[in-house]
């Protein structure tokens, strides 16, 4: 044995011996590992949503990925001042097997519901905010008030002496 079989399977590089039953075993146990952040122990289905935010000076818009869901899937809310966007994407079989006798060994495709809340610097107007779903991509953009936008000035930065 050498020092890299104590190593974490990522730092390892050309191994010549990767089918070494502790290697296997090692990745095995790394798996699990990453299963456990995507609710495998606690029974939980929560999907983590990526999303962006950005602003220009007429708006701000938030983008969220979507994978597989439509426009039934999603629901867009406004609070106040906070956006809260939910749903849930429905499993295509929630058994270990399917009708066709098919049985899964291993299913990384994630189903269950979300929900992200997030607070912007005015109070929106709902009338005026946009929700798109396009190719598993959700975009919703909402206008800023007139008075933010006409309160803003921008100022000149000069260089120092």
């Amino acid at each position: 044995m050498s020092y890299q079989d104590y190593l974490p399977t990522n730092w390892i590089r050309h191994r010549k011996d990767d089918d070494h039953p502790l290697v296997a075993l090692r990745k095995e146990v790394d798996s699990l590992f990453d299963d456990f952040g995507n609710g495998f122990f606690s029974g939980t289905t929560e999907m983590n949503v990526r999303s962006n935010v950005s602003e220009t000076e007429t708006e701000f818009c938030v983008t969220a990925e979507l994978p597989g869901m439509t426009e039934a899937d999603v629901d867009v809310s406004i609070a106040g001042d906070r956006i809260i966007i939910k749903g849930e994407k429905k499993s295509e079989k929630d058994e270990e097997s399917d009708d066709k006798g098919r049985h899964f060994h291993r299913i990384e495709r994630m189903s269950g519901a979300f929900q992200r809340m997030m607070t912007l610097p005015f109070v929106i107007d709902a009338d005026t905010v946009e929700a798109v779903v396009k190719d598993g991509v959700l975009t919703v953009t909402i206008p800023k008030p007139p008075e933010t936008v006409a309160g803003s000035k921008k100022i000149k930065v000069a260089h120092g002496k």
